[in-house]
């Protein structure tokens, strides 16, 4: 028998309870210390935002762009995090083809009631690269 947590949305004060944070200047191209071009980053943003429009989870979930998690040697990086359960930090993404594996691991993070993901568990894109599995913050 599986046990179901109830796990609202948002807190008290309106911030939602999980976030997906994607970095978008992950995989730029610079100048003259300016980027050029649409990074790495951006184009894997955008196709999250695209494919969450049809996501169970899209309310629950928000995806959150974050202009830098300096992990720049290890781009493509997204970061799962909520309130009492681990955080978790990605990298070495592929830009293409690597976006609906990382709606599936949230939504395998999403269902633990600690977040945790093992192994074995984790879409193949998400089997490597992982940076960081912080604890939570107690409460």
């Amino acid at each position: 028998m599986t046990a179901t947590a109830h796990i609202s949305p948002t807190n008290r004060f309106g911030v939602p309870d999980h976030t997906l944070f994607v970095c978008k200047t992950c995989a730029s191209v610079w100048q003259d210390g300016k980027r050029l071009g649409e990074s790495g980053g951006e184009q894997l943003l955008q196709q999250l935002q695209h494919l969450a429009q049809d996501w169970d989870l899209r309310d629950q979930f928000p995806i959150q762009e974050v202009e830098c998690m300096s992990a720049c040697n290890r781009s493509c990086v997204v970061a799962f995090a909520a309130k009492g359960k681990l955080t978790y930090l990605f990298g070495d993404l592929a830009v293409d083809g690597s976006a609906s594996a990382i709606l599936e691991c949230a939504s395998q993070y999403y269902a633990k009631a600690n977040g945790l993901l093992p192994w074995s568990e984790r879409p193949e894109a998400l089997k490597k690269g992982i940076l960081a599995k912080i604890p939570p913050l107690s409460q």
